[in-house]
């Protein structure tokens, strides 16, 4: 799907529409235009503070923001780069700690584009062109870099070695996309998004993953070792131990107890904070110490993933005793996570909303026994699942007979309301649809 953004601001809205048009309007994975843009701007990708760079289907953007968090209680300066943006273009670049404003927005997007014109570069390629600028120009202790898709042939893999690579959850996603190897060798899905996302591994970087399938770890294992790395990955090298209050992470070489649980909801975020504990331990330089880092997890907050919404316009459409649950997850792996974090819960009404290029049924079926009653919404200025063709594969290949298409969120909460058992609402299927909720509800990320 291609990647586009609105702003508010004239000057800024002025430079999107010229990316706009210069744009092929479409997902390109590669090197070759990134490495000739940065170029034409002095290549600041080789003048950002230290760097840590993560991958991975799911969990990549909690884990940026647990390392932010963990890093700023410590009292460092953080740039972040992630993507997507959920209602402003800004929440993707964090210059210091804080969203760039749009007046430098404008001023580096205007730079980069300047020098883009013949090279067809992709929306994502001049925006993270425009953070490296950011970057580059202002001071700051650490970087976070975000991968936009896959990991080899991603436009932030122009970067040099980062202090270290980290891999979050694998999952089926984004597959079309990616690349099998080289050398032409046959590999299963999984294998081959390990491989991919394995090829931010660089020389000289220290290597941090998750735990994985036995194949797809001896994969992953080939491609540390293959760049001179030794992998640091969960339950060969770290490991959590939850608890009801919280979790202990533990290494051979040191331990950490009494963590709490994080803010973030599901008991999938407790790894995610173990591995940006993992990376933090194995990166040169100053280490965070042990409060820092149970404050960073304890505040830690990634929007539009099991997000409870506050008080607004779409909160005040339902009964006051319910909940309105915000999760942008949109591909099987994501709803096996949503089942686990839902698992002790009473079923919930779910307004959904999914890209046409995403696997509806095999995000929906992990949860499908939570399902209380199934609103399909369209997801604006987007190609999405068509509603009504949604709820009936949701009654013929799930078996949930209550399920209505709507004409947006909130059509659907009303109809909730309606309801005599209205309860709490579970809004997911994508971080798109995730951010015209937070918009209409008054809670944009900041």
């Amino acid at each position: 799907m291609p990647d586009h953004a609105r702003s508010s601001d004239p000057a800024v809205q002025t430079q999107l529409d010229r990316l706009a048009m210069l744009s092929p309007g479409r997902d390109i994975l590669g090197l070759e235009r990134i490495a000739e843009l940065c170029r034409r701007l002095d290549n600041p990708q080789d003048h950002l503070p230290r760097t840590f760079h993560v991958a991975g289907t799911n969990g990549k953007g909690s884990t940026c923001a647990f390392l932010r968090a963990i890093l700023e209680a410590q009292g460092r300066r953080v740039h972040a780069y992630t993507s997507p943006h959920l209602v402003r273009f800004n929440e993707r670049i964090r210059i210091a700690g804080t969203l760039i404003d749009d007046a430098l927005l404008a001023s580096l997007l205007e730079e980069v584009l300047d020098v883009a014109a013949d090279l067809q570069a992709s929306f994502f390629e001049v925006t993270t062109a425009a953070a490296f600028l950011a970057f580059s120009r202002f001071p700051a202790d650490d970087c976070i870099i975000e991968v936009g898709l896959g990991g080899r042939l991603d436009a932030t893999n122009i970067i040099p070695a980062p202090a270290v690579c980290g891999i979050a959850s694998l999952g089926i996603d984004h597959e079309a996309f990616l690349l099998a190897p080289e050398d032409g060798t046959p590999v299963e899905a999984l294998e081959r998004i390990a491989w991919e996302k394995s090829g931010i591994f660089k020389p000289g970087s220290a290597l941090a993953t998750l735990a994985y399938p036995a194949p797809v770890m001896r994969l992953v294992s080939e491609r540390a070792a293959a760049v001179g790395g030794t992998l640091f990955s969960e339950g060969d090298g770290w490991a959590i131990d939850t608890a009801e209050t919280g979790f202990r992470w533990q290494s051979k070489v040191r331990s950490i107890g009494d963590l709490p649980r994080p803010r973030m909801a599901g008991a999938h975020q407790m790894r995610n904070a173990g591995l940006a504990i993992a990376m933090l331990r194995v990166a040169p330089g100053p280490q965070p110490d042990d409060a820092a880092i149970a404050t960073g997890i304890a505040h830690a907050f990634w929007p539009g993933r099991m997000q409870r919404l506050s008080p607004g316009p779409l909160t005040a459409l339902l009964p006051p005793n319910s909940q309105i649950w915000l999760d942008g997850g949109h591909n099987p792996d994501a709803g096996m996570a949503l089942a686990r974090a839902l698992a002790e819960r009473p079923p919930l009404h779910i307004v959904c909303g999914l890209l046409s290029n995403k696997d509806a049924i095999g995000f929906l079926r992990p949860f499908a026994p939570r399902i209380a009653s199934f609103q399909a919404v369209p997801i604006p200025g987007h190609e999405h699942h068509d509603p009504k063709d949604l709820c009936r594969r949701v009654q013929s290949d799930l078996g949930i007979a209550n399920a209505r298409p709507c004409d947006d969120v909130a059509a659907a909460l009303l109809h909730i309301a309606a309801c005599r058992d209205a309860g709490d609402v579970l809004i997911c299927g994508s971080l798109y649809l995730a951010g015209v909720v937070l918009d209409l509800n008054g809670e944009a990320p900041d």
